[in-house]
């Protein structure tokens, strides 16, 4: 299991290929992989940049958490979370899930239900840099 927070930029696919690689081979059939990237736009507005911060330490055990439910209840191989933090740009990379299981029922519902789990539960705030200014995200959009 592998979950991580960081400050600073990576490329997801490389995250996930190495991590992937180091498994055991053949002890997985199915993957399941979410990366989701900023957007330049919310509400309505252009966004510019946005600043991503946390709670250190509580949300590294929420997401630990998350991890280990679902690695359980779904009787996964392995799981990984990445998470950034500080500043990001429009299509910045800013989160991915990855599940790893025997068949791709359990590497799907996984990989959707922590990461609706993890914009629901895990502290993180978000404070939007407009052209007319700043704001804080009152709400994450709907999954």
């Amino acid at each position: 299991m592998k979950v991580e927070i960081r400050p600073e930029a990576y490329d997801p696919w490389v995250e996930i290929g190495a991590y992937q690689a180091a498994l055991p081979a053949g002890s997985y059939g199915a993957s399941a992989v979410f990366v989701g990237t900023m957007r330049d736009f919310n509400e309505g507005d252009d966004v510019e940049s946005m600043l991503l911060e946390h709670y250190p330490g509580m949300t590294e055990q929420q997401l630990e958490e998350l991890a280990q439910n679902s690695l359980k209840y779904h009787g996964l191989i392995d799981v990984m979370v990445l998470h950034r933090v500080g500043e990001v740009r429009p299509n910045d990379p800013i989160v991915v899930v990855a599940a790893w299981s025997a068949h791709r029922k359990a590497a799907f519902d996984a990989c959707r239900e922590m990461m609706e789990n993890l914009k629901s539960v895990a502290t993180f705030w978000k404070k939007e840099q407009l052209k007319e200014g700043v704001r804080w995200v009152e709400k994450n959009t709907a999954g």
